[in-house]
């Protein structure tokens, strides 16, 4: 199977082309642009589809990042890669973010593995992975000390740009942060876009934190009467 895979999910704009069978990336660019993923996404994925020498009609799935991360990244991504797929006639895979850091991570190290990622605002994401690869607890935003917590009741290895701020809550769990990513590895997200259920894994943008603005209920007007 090619997988195309793309993740807009942070600061990155990645792209890469994956053959199953042989468990290849066949291209990849990864490069940081903070913002504008719209305009530089089709680009990109143009530019990696010419370093892998394939058309679009071998593509066979497209797995995109769906969240948590960047609001306005993630809903670039989900849109072309459903678009896409749309255009090809195949199915597009939505994969989360925090699952394709720590599920790889877990089971390359055959530990727990909890990616956990800056949310800003005193708040964390935050997924723990079994060694195996099964989901332990799902992804969340936690209080940092909830987040710490459960980092030293698991006993798991810490991945992430969050784990700077577990380590100084809990100092003991300095020798169990692995790294300090804020995105998956591309071919990860490809491989697990290769294996997932694209009917239970849609690619839909997944949030974690509700939205800041809420419709006023109690401002409502009433309806006229007719």
């Amino acid at each position: 199977m090619l997988t195309l895979a793309i993740d807009c999910s942070a600061v990155l704009c990645a792209v890469a082309v994956h053959e199953s069978g042989e468990d290849r990336v066949l291209a990849e660019q990864t490069p940081a642009i903070g913002r504008g993923h719209a305009e530089r996404l089709p680009g990109i994925v143009e530019a990696v589809m010419q370093d892998a020498g394939l058309q679009f009609s071998r593509i066979d799935r497209i797995g995109v990042t769906i969240g948590p991360g960047s609001f306005a990244g993630i809903r670039v991504g989900v849109a072309f890669a459903r678009g896409l797929a749309l255009t090809l006639g195949i199915r597009a895979v939505g994969v989360g973010s925090l699952d394709a850091m720590a599920v790889p991570a877990a089971r390359r190290r055959e530990r727990s593995v909890m990616a956990v990622l800056d949310a800003r605002r005193d708040r964390l994401w935050a997924l723990v992975a079994s060694a195996n690869g099964d989901i332990l607890h799902p992804g969340a935003e936690l209080a940092p000390e909830t987040a710490a917590d459960l980092a030293a009741e698991t006993g798991c290895d810490v991945l992430g740009s969050g784990g700077a701020i577990l380590a100084a809550i809990r100092p003991g769990l300095s020798t169990t942060v692995i790294g300090d990513a804020v995105t998956p590895e591309i071919g990860d997200v490809a491989r697990m876009a290769a294996q997932l259920d694209p009917e239970a894994n849609s690619p839909e943008p997944l949030y974690l934190r509700e939205a800041d603005a809420k419709p006023q209920a109690g401002f409502a007007l009433p309806h006229a009467a007719s």
